[in-house]
């Protein structure tokens, strides 16, 4: 039996890097993608073989899934992790930014997913994996943007499920709740270029204070919990179609099942400092 091949985006940290470092563990032959190849450094020198791509370029993609394809003969497993959160009012942030964020977050994912397709259907076999967020399931104030990007990645992945399932390839959605990464800071920043000053300022504050909580940090979940899942998710015979783990994840998506709108209004908005 070949080696299976593995490619990863968002390689360069937090939960990319520790999904390639864990498939590796399980004995796949691991691509690791990023924008730069110098943050792949540390990864390289573990054995894993680093790719510059990025997933808002077409030619970027095609060029690092023919490379794969000529190296390895093969694709079995595509996690498509690349993402960032630019938060910031619906009426503040401007649409260039808008449609950047879902450019990153679900065309480049769903692009690259039709990249590797076609090997996957000559193998008759692979797995898929979209890494949402249990953002995909909630929402929260100024979020609306990013929330809107994993809201659309969760149906695009159901819809792709039951179109490969003939050709016995798997489509599993990955639902993280709060994680150990950069993406907190990254989303305070956007939320405050966008949002920090105007009719939205008292609540881009509170939000931000949010996102940047230490107390909230402390509680933040390793990224390995998020590649555990994934390396679970990919040796199944039957993998489950979503897995919701990591600070907050399950609890959330649970309550967001069984309380009114209006309820869950409330609740997020108290949770979150919202002025009233």
């Amino acid at each position: 039996m070949p080696t299976k091949t593995a490619l990863v985006t968002g390689a360069s940290s937090g939960i990319g890097e520790a999904t390639a470092l864990k498939l590796q563990s399980l004995g796949y032959t691991v691509y690791g993608a990023a924008r730069r190849l110098d943050r792949l450094e540390k990864l390289a020198d573990r054995g894993i073989r680093p790719l510059a791509m990025d997933v808002t370029d077409d030619n970027s993609m095609q060029a690092g899934v023919e490379r794969i394809v000529a190296e390895a003969g093969r694709i079995d497993v595509l996690v498509n992790n690349a993402g960032y959160g630019s938060f910031g009012s619906i009426e503040d942030v401007p649409l260039d930014e808008a449609r950047r964020q879902f450019d990153v977050n679900v065309f480049g994912a769903l692009r690259l997913t039709q990249l590797v397709l076609p090997r996957m259907r000559e193998q008759r076999a692979g797995t898929v994996v979209n890494v949402t967020s249990m953002g995909g399931k909630i929402y929260t104030p100024l979020g609306g943007w990013y929330h809107g990007t994993k809201f659309a990645l969760e149906a695009l992945s159901d819809c792709l499920r039951l179109e490969a399932k003939p050709f016995g390839i798997d489509v599993v959605v990955i639902e993280p709740g709060g994680i150990a990464t950069e993406w907190g800071g990254i989303a305070a920043d956007k939320l405050e270029e966008s949002s920090g000053s105007g009719p939205y300022a008292a609540q881009a504050a509170a939000v931000a204070s949010s996102l940047r909580s230490e107390a909230n940090a402390k509680r933040n979940s390793p990224p390995s919990v998020i590649a555990d899942a994934i390396g679970k998710a990919v040796t199944a015979r039957r993998p489950k179609t979503r897995y919701a783990t990591g600070f907050g994840a399950k609890p959330l998506i649970g309550l967001r099942r069984i309380v009114s709108d209006r309820a869950f209004d409330t609740l997020i908005s108290r949770a979150i400092g919202m002025p009233r």
